[in-house]
């Protein structure tokens, strides 16, 4: 106590607390490093989300359920097709888009009284692009828009075989996201090619 007393009416003794206590703290903050965005550490999610056999399980089993019953093998919703031209550091970013998109426009309407676990697969997606609200793109807009566009406009071309196709695709989406938005990919999470 005496010495902390004898380092507060020091002006040098401040100057090598500071030094010595501050600046360490300082420099391993996890504030961004220069050059690094903001909007970048707002696209990631934790690997811990995918890995939740419960809900994983649940989303490939309503997959593979609504799958079954789809007839139309020449198209493809959520595919390689999504991220043409789309910068590595945006593909997070337009998996949000992709996953709001699904959520409200299917999962959300009447065919969550058609197929079990809709609602808990729809709260989960739900839950991700709740996470990533702060995530946004960098650059130009246009390729992402453009993607999302063809996308939207494929499933109402299909009418009501776009939502049954959609719900038969959300393990895709489920990979694709994991692969967009954690640090750590999964390997190998494409099993459907186009």
């Amino acid at each position: 106590m005496a010495s902390l007393q004898t380092l507060s009416k020091s002006f040098p003794g401040w100057v090598f607390f500071c030094c010595c206590c501050c600046l360490p703290l300082l420099l391993t903050s996890s504030l961004p490093l220069k050059g690094s965005s903001a909007a970048h550490h707002a696209c990631r999610l934790r690997k811990i989300n995918f890995q939740q056999p419960y809900i994983r399980n649940r989303t490939y089993t309503l997959a593979k359920t609504v799958h079954a019953s789809d007839k139309d093998t020449d198209n493809r919703l959520i595919g390689q097709q999504l991220f043409v031209n789309i910068r590595e550091n945006n593909r997070c970013y337009l998996m949000k888009r992709v996953v709001e998109i699904l959520v409200k426009d299917v999962l959300l309407t009447e065919v969550k009284n058609q197929y079990p676990y809709v609602e808990e697969v729809a709260q989960f997606l739900a839950s991700l692009t709740s996470e990533l609200s702060s995530c946004q793109f960098s650059g130009k807009r246009e390729h992402i828009e453009k993607n999302l566009e063809q996308m939207k406009n494929k499933m109402e071309q299909l009418g009501e075989n776009g939502k049954t196709k959609a719900i038969g695709e959300l393990d895709l989406l489920f990979d694709y996201m994991e692969n967009a938005c954690t640090d750590a990919p999964k390997k190998g999470g494409n099993k459907k090619k186009n």
